[in-house]
């Protein structure tokens, strides 16, 4: 169940549903509707939660206006917000289907896999023959069963999912590292993220079934963190770097679930992994291999072991280059105004007072 496959088909049924959903309001709140659809297919998600505040505020109790702030609040980094807005809109109106879609998508990501069961099954009720409804529960269901005898360590922000006895001070060691790793990187990006985040300690066989990941993959995160340790030593660097990275990219999913360059999110996640700095500093000067920089904006998934070597390195390196000329906090200033709705391309801009493609000329050069 790969996270962002997940969201974008909820939002795309929510955009489908939006048409209907203005039919028959009152003209004030019918007029503030159009507004807020507009402003999300315009990446406005600011503009997007005031025009269905104001709404709601005029039809408090139409469901489709209740789905749309939970989509804005969704894109805008608040799942908290989402989730509040999607619940009352099924409570309206309990066969809204993308509505069910999105908040599923939310408490799965929010480590409430439960939760996320029981509305997909709610939603099942209302429209049997749906297809994501039905592979989304599926999922779920298969990935509930495998996790329900394993045992559960929890810090203040992460629960570690481990299959026995013998895994617990992995798991302990796992909650040591991801706690500090949470300080550090989340005060470096000024980002804090809301949910409890789960990772799951799998074996090497189990981690391949689950998220079909490349063979070059160390650990992935679609939601959750997870990763492939059975055998790993408690005290061994490698766990400490591959769950700083996968954590990275939960703060970076939560306040910018969509619009963020994959070379931002692998470079990111590199750049604050103990040694990865150095780590991309002797990949590059070891190897004359380098990806197109267009190529890095996309997804690094179907790269060979060299290419993708190749492509965390780069990544990294432009990183590095952005937190010298602005630090850390302008990178997590560029991503708290992409959850705003704003282009990478004027984000950029605005946080680094150059344009994007000046920035990547003087990279090539």
């Amino acid at each position: 169940m790969h996270w962002r496959r997940a969201v974008a088909l909820a939002l795309g049924a929510a955009l489908l549903a939006a048409g209907a959903g203005a039919q028959g309001l009152p003209t004030r709140a019918a007029a503030a509707a159009r507004e807020g659809w507009d402003a999300i297919r315009d990446n406005r998600h600011q503009d997007a939660a005031a025009a269905f505040a104001a709404a709601i505020d005029a039809e408090p109790r139409d469901p489709s206006l209740h789905l749309g702030a939970g989509v804005a609040a969704f894109l805008l980094g608040q799942p908290t917000a989402a989730r509040q807005s999607l619940e009352r809109a099924l409570m309206l109106a309990p066969s809204l289907t993308p509505a069910s879609l999105l908040l599923g998508s939310i408490l799965y990501r929010g480590s409430d896999v439960a939760g996320a069961i029981q509305v997909y099954e709610a939603a099942l009720q209302y429209a049997p023959s749906d297809k994501t409804l039905q592979a989304r529960l599926e999922a779920a269901r298969r990935e509930a069963a495998l996790h329900d005898g394993f045992f559960a360590s929890r810090g203040s922000h992460f629960t570690v999912l481990f299959e026995g006895p013998a895994d617990e001070a992995l798991a302990g060691r796992a909650i040591d590292v991801l706690e500090d790793a949470y300080w550090r990187v989340a005060t470096a990006l000024s980002i804090y993220p809301e949910d409890l985040i789960t990772v799951v300690l799998y074996t090497q066989q189990q981690f391949r079934d689950i998220t079909r990941s490349p063979q070059w993959a160390a650990a992935a995160y679609d939601g959750r963190i997870r990763v492939p340790v059975h055998g790993t030593e408690a005290g061994s660097r490698e766990l400490e770097r591959v769950l700083v990275h996968e954590f990275t990219h939960a703060l970076i999913q939560s306040a910018a679930p969509q619009g963020v360059p994959t070379w931002l999110h692998e470079g990111l996640a590199v750049m604050f992994e103990p040694d990865g700095a150095s780590w991309a500093d002797r990949e590059l000067a070891s190897s004359d291999a380098r990806l197109p920089l267009a190529r890095l904006a996309g997804s690094f998934g179907t790269l060979s072991t060299g290419e993708a070597r190749a492509a965390y390195a780069q990544s990294a390196a432009i990183v590095g280059a952005l937190f010298e000329r602005g630090g850390a906090s302008a990178v997590g200033a560029v991503l708290q105004d992409i959850a705003r709705g704003e282009p990478f391309a004027a984000a950029f801009e605005r946080r680094f007072l150059t344009t994007y493609a000046d920035f990547i000329d003087s990279l090539a050069r």
